[in-house]
This record gives structure tokens, sequence and C-alpha cells, in this order.
């Protein structure tokens, strides 16, 4: 039996009682790759990607552990929650336009102490003061820098379209800005490098693309710890209490982590290890976050269909953002149909041994992304079902 066929036998154990569609998370996968995460970081702190998990119990327990701490957000009304329920490090990765949020930080200590929000701008600071409506809490404040690399001038650009600030003079203006303004207080500094970690090297049948990848990412990464050391360099001499620098994602933690600048590493889908991972030289894990859905038809010989699956994952359109047949090995989708939103029909010799209520258990392109489509995640630990936690759906949230 197969490494793979004897996760499936697992797992159709663990939820032989548990009718499809349904989602689980492997707690043993779970643990090891957070544990390779804390190795790439090399000593230092990794803060988890709530946007990767969305689900608490899963947030607390990888907070639980050594290596870990704090939680990167991806709104404020998130933030705001999380901070309520008692994580005390939030820090909000992205500018938000959330008048009433604001208006309750600013309002509140307790949510004041423990949530920073992000700016690269000095209209978002005004925004925030024009939201607070009385409150007088100071707001902690991160700056972003734009991690892109720049080729031919400026002419070729690789990377999100995030932060418009670039250079160490123009993150040290509005750090002075923020320095001088009374009710913010400036603690950290983020880059987030995309185009290196999350942008897969070893993409199978493509290896002229593959190679051009891993080229890029060898560029961006020394162009990128220079600018980066300068621009915090900058910041700290407006701010020399700065408390943190951000860096990193799951597919650039060890590199990350060898700059001398930043001090601690986000990462949160190496959590779950979704199917894009699957495309990276730099590490590999275990595939912890699947979800089932039931076999309800058998057309034909070596067809089976099954209930909905689909499930695409944000980002530009494409086979890489669709979902995968995982288990039973074999199984594909069919290329006049892919993955529908109420059935899939799956090609394969392998659907020639389903059954009728049968479960066919796939992987998600993106982490979190998945959360969305399901109240409760099974932890599963060998072949039993542990517990059942609300993502955060379950918990009747739905931040985007």
């Amino acid at each position: 039996m197969t490494p793979r066929a004897a996760d499936r036998a697992r797992y159709d154990r663990a939820t032989a009682a548990l009718d499809a569609p349904l989602a689980l998370v492997d707690l043993e996968a779970f643990d090891a790759n957070a544990d390779d995460l804390v190795r790439r970081a090399g000593g230092k702190p990794v803060r988890v990607a709530s946007k990767s998990v969305r689900c608490r119990a899963l947030l607390e327990r990888v907070l639980a552990r050594e290596g870990f701490a704090g939680v990167m957000s991806f709104t404020l009304a998130e933030s705001l929650w999380l901070a309520r329920a008692g994580f005390e490090d939030v820090l909000l990765a992205y500018p938000s336009a959330d008048r009433a949020g604001f208006a309750e930080l600013a309002r509140d200590p307790k949510l004041a102490a423990a949530v920073t929000v992000m700016v690269d701008d000095v209209a978002q600071l005004d925004l925030v003061d024009a939201a607070r409506a009385g409150g007088t809490e100071e707001i902690r404040v991160c700056l972003e820098m734009d991690t892109s690399l720049r080729l031919l001038g400026g002419r070729v650009r690789i990377g999100a379209r995030r932060s418009p600030l670039r250079t160490p003079e123009r993150l040290a203006e509005l750090a002075r800005s923020v320095v001088r303004r009374p009710g913010f207080r400036l603690v950290g500094l983020m880059a987030y490098e995309g185009h290196v970690a999350g942008v897969g090297d070893a993409v199978a049948g493509r290896p002229l693309r593959s190679r051009a990848v891993r080229a890029m990412q060898a560029v961006a990464r020394r162009e990128l710890a220079e600018r980066r050391a300068a621009v915090v360099g900058a910041v700290r001499a407006v701010a020399p209490d700065l408390e943190f620098v951000n860096g990193g994602g799951t597919g650039s933690v060890q590199h990350t982590a060898a700059e001398a600048a930043v001090t601690e590493i986000a990462a949160g889908s190496g959590l779950y290890v979704p199917r894009l991972f699957d495309d990276y030289a730099s590490f590999s894990g275990r595939p912890a976050a699947l979800f089932a859905q039931p076999v309800v038809r058998r057309p034909g010989v070596g067809v089976v269909t099954v209930l909905g699956g689909g499930y695409p994952a944000s980002g530009a359109a494409g086979r890489d953002r669709l979902p995968v047949p995982y288990l039973p090995e074999g199984l594909r989708y069919d290329p006049q149909e892919g993955p529908g939103e109420v059935q899939t029909p799956l090609l394969g010799s392998p659907a020639d041994d389903l059954r009728i209520g049968d479960k066919v258990w796939f992987r998600h392109a993106k982490a979190g992304e998945l959360c969305e489509r399901f109240e409760v995640l099974h932890l599963v630990q060998g072949d039993r079902v542990v517990d059942t936690v609300p993502t955060y759906r379950g918990e009747g949230r739905t931040f985007l």
C-alpha cells in the first residue's frame, strides 16, 4: 500500500460515520508542517497568517507551539474579533477603510494594545483620525514597503502591487509623519515578497519556466535583502524603538530569516500545504487539509460523478487555481467539464472501484479559502476524528 493509499484508508475509517461533503485537518501532518516552518525560520519567531488558517482552534494550537508568536490578520473586523477573543498580538496585514472598526479600536484600551494597523499613505492616517468618534487610544502602526523587483530601468516589474513605498527615503518620510502625529505610535515595518514566497519554482512539465522563476527569485532575494536593510536602517533612525520587522511567507521562510534586518517571519499556508506548494523546490510539506465529496453517479466505465467540488482559489484564473482530486490516486477531471458547482465528473480507472456514497478526497489550491466552504473542520489523529471545530464561517464570520 502506498503512503497515499494508507492515508486514504485512515481518512475513510475516521470519517466512516460522517456524510460528505466534509473537510478535515490531519493533526500529525499539521504539527509536522509547523515544526518545519520553525526549523526553516532558524530561531526567529513565526507570525501566523490567519488568512491561511481561518479557524480559531487551529490558530490557538499553533501559537501554543514553541517558535510561533502573534497573528497576521487580513481585515480590521477580524483583527478586533481575534483581540476580543484573547489574541494579544494581531498585525493587520492590509490597509483598511473600516470606519466603525477604527472607532472601536480608538476607544478600547484592550483592543488598541493588541492590534497593529497597516499604512502606506498619510491618507490612511487621515481616515483613522476622521473615524475616531471621540476615541483617544493610541493606534499602533506598521509601515509596508514595496518588495517588487524592477528591471530594465523600471520598465519591467515583478511582484504584487501593494505598497507605493519603495525607497528608504519614502519610508522614512512616512515614518516621520507617524511619529509626529498625535494618537499614533510606529511599532513595525512589513515587507511581503510574494514573488519569492508565493510563486512555484518547480512546476511539473515546465522545466524552462521553473528555471526562469528560480533565476528571477535569486536576483529578487539579493536585491530585496540589500534594499530592506537600507529601509530598516532609515526607519529605525526615525523610530529607534521599532518593535518588529516582518517579512517572508511560507515559500521563502529560510531565505528571509537569513536577513539580519528581519526580526520575524510570516507564514500560514505551510501549515495546511495546499496543492500550489507541490510546485516548490525549496521545501516540501505534508498535505494536512483536505475535503471530501461523495460519489453520487456512475455514468459509465471509468467515470464517477461527485457532488459539488467547484471551489476555485483566488488569483489569476488558470488550472493551478483549481482543487485537485487527491485520493484515490489516479482520478482526473473531464476536460470538457472540470470541477462544477453542483457536480464534478471524474475520469480514470480508480473510478470503477468506487461505489455510490464513497468519498473522493481533494486538495484545495490555496490554504484558508477552503474554510469558506465548510462550517467545521474534523481534526483527525491516526484513524480517528478527535475533535470537530468551527471555521470562521462556522462561527458566523465572513470577513471577506
